[in-house]
């Protein structure tokens, strides 16, 4: 069985990673002295390993998954105005104050924005996380979106073939038109990268701010009829739909779910 191998990263990486804060937010912190690694404040540009680090977060210790632990693999439905991660020092609702029955120590995988909501995995398996986020792994993310304006066919041709952001071009995404009213459009795509607030940066670069964004699906697994706010555990064959694409990830892996 391939474990999460960890070594030493900068500390803004490793809060980013286990799902903490982003590494904007972690910088922060460690200015503010809010992060302590075995015992000694830390420093912007330290590293540690977080398998053999006490690290600390406001003087919460982080933990990691150890060898033997069991694997759990969640879906919740996030709602509009909660924070993707564990902890915010703005008090705003985080996933985790959705999550008070789980008793592992779990992070999400990837980011779903404040005011987007839908379908967010959560895990604590590195390599399960890795899959589903790297687009070399072709996991298809789609999105249910309302825009202001009608849509007309040359922006979807665009969206499409990939549309020039800031941060270089985007692969070309799936998109089709749902339905639209007099001042209103519906469309879903769907797309393999995951950059920040990508879907809003492309729907606005060709005119239609986003009003309202869901993520409904992601390589097959889908909310079906999980409310706003709920969580469940995926299914075996909820699993198997990631595991094809994981390529080196052993069947073992899954065992027990």
């Amino acid at each position: 069985m391939l474990s999460f191998i960890f070594m030493e990263k900068r500390l803004q990486k490793i809060l980013s990673e286990m799902g903490i804060a982003s590494r904007r937010r972690a910088e922060e912190l460690i200015f503010e002295g809010q992060i302590t690694v075995n015992g000694k404040v830390a420093t912007v540009g330290m590293k540690a390993d977080p398998s053999k680090d006490h690290i600390k977060v406001g003087g919460k210790l982080i933990t990691v998954l150890k060898k033997g632990s069991q694997k759990v693999y969640l879906m919740i439905n996030k709602p509009r105005g909660v924070v993707t991660t564990l902890y915010d020092p703005e008090g705003r609702p985080t996933v985790k104050d959705f999550l008070k029955d789980i008793k592992y120590r779990i992070f999400p995988i990837g980011r779903l924005d404040y005011h987007s909501e839908g379908l967010l995995l959560l895990t604590n398996d590195g390599d399960f996380a890795h899959a589903v986020m790297h687009p070399s792994k072709k996991m298809l993310k789609t999105y249910l979106v309302k825009v202001k304006g009608i849509i007309g066919k040359d922006n979807i041709k665009r969206l499409r073939r990939g549309i020039k952001l800031e941060d270089g071009a985007t692969l070309p995404a799936k998109v089709r038109r749902i339905s639209q009213s007099e001042k209103n459009s519906w469309i879903e795509i769907s797309l393999y990268e995951g950059r920040k607030r990508q879907v809003r940066r492309m729907l606005e670069s060709v005119g239609h701010p986003v009003i309202m964004l869901r993520r409904i699906g992601i390589n097959g697994l889908k909310l079906k009829d999980l409310k706003l706010g709920e969580f469940r555990h995926l299914t075996i064959d909820e699993l198997q739909l990631i595991r094809r694409e994981m390529g080196k990830i052993k069947e073992e892996s899954f065992e027990n779910q």
